[in-house]
This record gives structure tokens, sequence and C-alpha cells, in this order.
């Protein structure tokens, strides 16, 4: 495999590129974005088999399985970076290992409880997002990886095109193989 083919299996919607001037309309596509991904990502997985789902997208990639529990515990964190921001002035968050998460046994576990989780916790974050002025969304917080601050507006942006990169590393694994 070419270092171009492996790029294009982990980005297959490319890298977030964050416009340099922030819209209502990006926010009101971002946030349908994550309206429809529990249901989108839901009717994408429930027909799988365990087989499948423990298939990786990627060579040294995880499996749809482990990609559905990281969407859960993901946005769970981001709700919780809205928060902060929300409720204290700049906060530096807390970042986590995303490979290790990953290698917990819950990730092991059946997607049930990860796709219900998603269903809430985005149906929370959707009615908190909604619920904000346009000022509200210029609040940040500190990430620790490279100190860097971040505007909620941006981390709205992020976290809907990270819905959408991990919905495509799954649906065009599943065209690859021919599951649809």
């Amino acid at each position: 495999m070419t270092a171009q083919e492996l790029e294009q299996l982990k980005y297959p919607i490319g890298h977030f590129d964050c416009p340099k001037k922030i819209t209502q309309e990006h926010i009101t596509k971002w946030i349908a974005i994550l309206e429809q991904l529990p249901s989108n990502l839901e009717q994408l997985v429930t027909n799988l088999n365990d087989e499948q789902l423990d298939t990786p997208y990627r060579p040294e990639g995880w499996t749809i399985r482990q990609v559905v529990h990281h969407l859960s515990d993901s946005h769970h964190n981001s709700y919780t970076r809205f928060k902060w921001a929300m409720t204290e002035d700049n906060p530096l968050i807390k970042a986590y290992n995303e490979n290790a998460w990953a290698k917990q046994h819950d990730y092991n576990e059946p997607i049930e409880q990860s796709l219900l989780h998603i269903k809430v916790i985005h149906a929370k974050l959707v009615c908190f997002v909604k619920g904000l002025s346009l000022q509200d969304l210029e609040r940040t917080f500190i990430h620790p990886e490279g100190n860097e601050t971040v505007a909620l507006k941006e981390n709205l942006g992020i976290y809907a095109w990270h819905s959408e990169h991990h919905y495509a590393h799954i649906a065009n694994l599943i065209k690859r193989k021919g599951w649809d």
C-alpha cells in the first residue's frame, strides 16, 4: 500500500480545514451534522455482524467496533469541553490518549450502549449549542497538546468534521468489502 493510499484511508474526507471566518451558515451546517450522526451511524452499523464489526477500517487501524466506542467517548469529552468553556474563563481542558482508551476492555463490548450514548450525548450537545449565542461561541478553552486556544465555534466545526470523518471510515470499509 502506498503512502498516498494509506493517507486516503486515514483521512477519507481530508483534514479539518477551519474557515478563517466562521459564519452562522457554518454553525447551522455543523449543528445539523451533529444532529444527524446518531441515526446515520446506527443505520450504517446495525446490520453488521461481529466479524464485520471487528474488521479494521485500514491496516493497523481501529475496528468498526472501536470507532463506534471512540465516537461515544470523544463526543462525550467534547460536550464537557463546551460546558467548561461556558462556566470557566479559558480553562485548560484534559486531553486523553485515544489509542490507550481504544485498548480498554470495554472497546471489545457490543456497540449498542455506545450507540445509545451517542444518541443521548448528541441530543444534549445539540440542545446546549443551539442555546448559545454567537458571542458565547467565541469563548475558548486551552487544549494542552500544543497549548492551543480553541474557540467553541471552532470546536463545533472540529466535531462535525470528526463525525463525518469516522462515519466515512466505516462507510468506505463497508463499500470496499461489498457489505452493503
